[in-house]
C-alpha cells in the first residue's frame, strides 16, 4: 500500500525503488501480508531482508522477523523526528506570532512575510519530495518556514476574526490524530487498496475543486465558486478535516510497514516529514473552517 502522502509515495515507500513492498512478506499458512487488496504487492518477500536463509524463510510462508541488524528505523526514531520537526515548526511559529503584529499599521508587512515563508517552505516541501534520499536540513527548514506562514495566518484569525481559533484548531488536529491512531490500531480502518483509491480519488476532486475555485476568484473577484465561505465553506472545510484524517491512516500504515519490515533509520526523517505535512493540513483546515464558522455569526 502507498500512501497518498507525496513524501512517502516518492521515495522508501513505494514500489519504484528499494524499499518497495513492505506488506508482501507471506504469514503462516497463508498469503502475502497486505496481498489482500495491495496495488503494490510483491512476491519476494522482505525488500530488506539481507540474509537470503531470512528471505527463503519469508517465501516459504515465515512471519516477518524483527531485524536483528542496527541502522533500521525504529517507532522511537519516527517518534523522535516528528517530535522535533513539529517543536521547530511550533517554536518559529509562536515567535512569528510574537513578533510579527497583525495590527493596521503592521498586518501588510507581516502577512506578506508570512506568504513569503509559505512560499519558501512549498518550494522546500517540492525539493524533499523529489530527493532520492531524506536531507534532515531540509526537512528542518520546511518546518521552520511553515511554522512562519502558520505564526502569521493563526494570529490574524485569533485577533481579527475568531478570538481562541488557533487553540480551538490545534486542539481539533490534536483529537484527530488521536482518534485516527486509536481507530488504526484497533482495525476499526482498513488501509487497502479500495481505502487506497478512494482517498486518492477524493483528494484529487477536491484539490482540483479547490484550484478552480481560486481561478474564479482571482479572475472574476469575490470569493470564487464560494467553496471557501457559507454553507459551501464549512462542507468543503468538514470535507478537508476527513481527508486529512485519511492521510493520517495511510502515513500510519507505511511507518508501521517500514518498521516491521526494517527500512533505514533515515527513512524515519521521511516519516516524520509526511506526518509533518498532514497534521499542517488537518490544522489549516480546522483554523479555515473556524474562521468561516465564526464569520457567518
Amino acid at each position: 500500500m502507498r500512501s497518498s502522502n507525496p513524501v512517502f509515495s516518492r521515495r522508501g515507500f513505494s514500489r519504484d525503488n528499494g524499499y518497495a513492498g513492505f506488506n508482501t512478506a507471506p504469514q503462516a499458512g497463508g498469503a502475502a501480508v497486505g496481498t489482500q487488496g495491495s496495488p503494490y504487492a510483491q512476491p519476494q518477500g522482505n525488500p530488506y531482508a539481507t540474509n537470503p536463509y531470512a528471505q527463503q524463510g519469508l517465501q516459504q510462508g515465515a512471519p516477518p522477523q524483527t531485524p536483528v541488524t542496527t541502522g533500521r528505523m525504529t517507532m522511537d526514531d519516527v517518534v523522535l523526528r516528528t517530535g522535533t520537526t513539529l517543536g521547530i515548526l511550533i517554536v518559529t511559529a509562536a515567535l512569528a506570532w510574537a513578533l510579527l503584529p497583525v495590527d493596521d499599521a503592521n498586518i501588510g508587512r507581516s502577512y506578506g512575510i508570512g506568504i513569503g515563508a509559505a512560499v519558501i517552505g512549498m518550494v522546500l516541501a517540492l525539493v524533499q519530495s523529489f530527493k532520492r534520499t531524506a536531507t534532515p536540513a531540509l526537512i528542518v527548514s520546511y518546518a521552520a518556514f511553515e511554522g512562519v506562514f502558520l505564526g502569521v495566518v493563526s494570529s490574524i484569525v485569533d485577533n481579527r476574526i475568531a478570538s481562541g481559533a488557533a487553540m480551538q484548531a490545534v486542539i481539533g488536529t490534536l483529537a484527530v490524530f488521536a482518534a485516527v491512531l486509536v481507530a488504526y490500531k484497533a482495525g476499526w480502518i482498513r488501509v487497502n487498496r479500495r481505502f487506497y483509491g478512494f482517498v486518492m480519488a477524493a483528494a484529487l476532486g477536491f484539490v482540483l475543486l479547490m484550484v478552480v475555485n481560486l481561478l474564479f476568484a482571482a479572475f472574476g473577484g469575490g470569493d470564487g465558486l464560494g467553496f471557501r465561505s457559507g454553507g459551501l465553506g464549512i462542507l468543503f472545510g468538514i470535507i478537508g478535516v476527513l481527508l486529512g484524517a485519511c492521510f493520517l491512516a495511510l502515513d500510519f500504515k507505511q511507518v508501521e510497514d517500514g518498521i516491521a519490515y526494517g527500512a533505514p533509520r533515515e527513512e524515519a526523517w521521511l516519516a516524520a516529514f509526511g506526518l509533518t505535512l498532514t497534521l499542517v493540513w488537518i490544522y489549516m483546515e480546522f483554523l479555515r473552517l473556524i474562521a468561516i464558522l465564526n464569520s457567518s455569526d
